[in-house]
């Protein structure tokens, strides 16, 4: 009996030989509380025909791929499998790293850093030995230190390994200026820019609100304005929100299970879509030889291209301020 067609037609599943249609994968490592989420929204959003999990916890990660399996009656058509078995991630068109070290009381962000770089260093390996030519979003935090130094390991192109960045930090400040504007959220167009982590910063002289700068929304919109304070207050919400999640209930799964399955999306359907991923920067407003997340053009190749906005001068220091604070991190660890 033949395949019943993919209800979604907006996705354009890899092409195989003589551009016959052959189903997307995706390889989601560590079936923790963002693994799991991740894999369970790319089924739901019928993002990939097939994902699998792979995960050092034989146990898990085959218990999270079977709960998830058991409501695929209620899913865009696709699969989900998980395994200890690094060969699960074969022939995957995007790979996903979630796994790392788990951050200890007192430990320090730099000591993490060091910790999940050291395992990165025995895993991607193995990875790009059977995944050779996937394209690899890193999520394994600090994401921008971790995705430089895996890329360094990794022998990929620059284009293909890449971080989730600050999608999803984009995505809370894009929220709660919705929230203060009373505007839909997706009529918002503002980035969080530089390191996913403490330093990073909002580009509020190129945001927009429809077509009105952000900067002058209240003179332009009759609504209230957008003050210094008000900002502050906002960026100050974006950077310690995670944290207050992660006090209330152990960690943040749901917002970067939708944010990194919107990046899969936007690279099997080739979408050309502007995202504030990570990636090494070369010459990008006087920065180089670091990652950190600026709006970038993500399609079937990875990021195609970063882009340049309009920023104050207090803005460039503050992504010359980062990127430091990401170079110190990697110099540290000998890349």
């Amino acid at each position: 009996m033949s395949e019943p067609a993919d209800v979604r037609t907006a996705a354009q599943p890899p092409q195989g030989p003589a551009g016959e249609r052959r189903r997307s994968k995706v390889a989601i490592v560590g079936a923790g509380a963002v693994g799991s989420t991740l894999a369970y929204a790319c089924l739901l959003r019928g993002a990939s025909r097939e994902v699998v999990l792979f995960d050092r916890n034989p146990e898990k990660v085959e218990a999270q791929a079977l709960d998830i399996a058991h409501g695929i009656a209620f899913t865009p058509m696709g699969t989900v499998d998980g395994s200890d078995d690094i060969a699960i991630c074969t022939d995957a068109d995007v790979v996903v790293v979630t796994a790392g070290a788990k951050q200890k009381p007192g430990q320090s962000r730099r000591e993490l850093a060091g910790a999940t770089i050291g395992i990165m260093r025995e895993l991607i390996p193995r990875l790009t030995a059977v995944a050779p030519d996937a394209t690899y979003i890193m999520v394994a935090n600090p994401v921008d230190a971790v995705t430089y130094a895996s890329l360094a390991i990794s022998g990929l192109p620059e284009s293909r390994f890449f971080g989730s960045g600050t999608v999803l930090d984009s995505s809370r400040l894009r929220y709660l200026v919705a929230q203060e504007c009373g505007v839909a959220v997706q009529n918002v167009h503002a980035y969080i820019a530089g390191e996913h982590g403490d330093s990073e910063l909002p580009l509020w002289t190129s945001a927009m609100i429809g077509a009105v700068p952000l900067l002058e929304w209240g003179a332009r919109s009759g609504g209230g304005a957008l003050d210094e304070a008000t900002r502050n207050r906002i960026a100050d919400e974006v950077v310690t929100s995670a944290y207050r999640i992660i006090a209330g209930k152990g960690a943040t799964n749901y917002a970067i299970g939708l944010a990194v399955v919107r990046i899969i999306e936007a690279v099997l359907r080739d979408e050309h879509l502007v995202l504030s991923v990570s990636s090494r920067l070369d010459d990008y407003l006087g920065i180089s030889d670091t990652c950190l997340s600026v709006p970038s053009i993500v399609g079937k190749s990875g990021v195609n291209r970063q882009l340049v906005p309009v920023v104050s001068d207090h803005e460039l220091s503050g992504l010359q301020s980062s990127a430091e604070e990401v170079r110190s991190i990697t110099r540290q660890f000998g890349f």
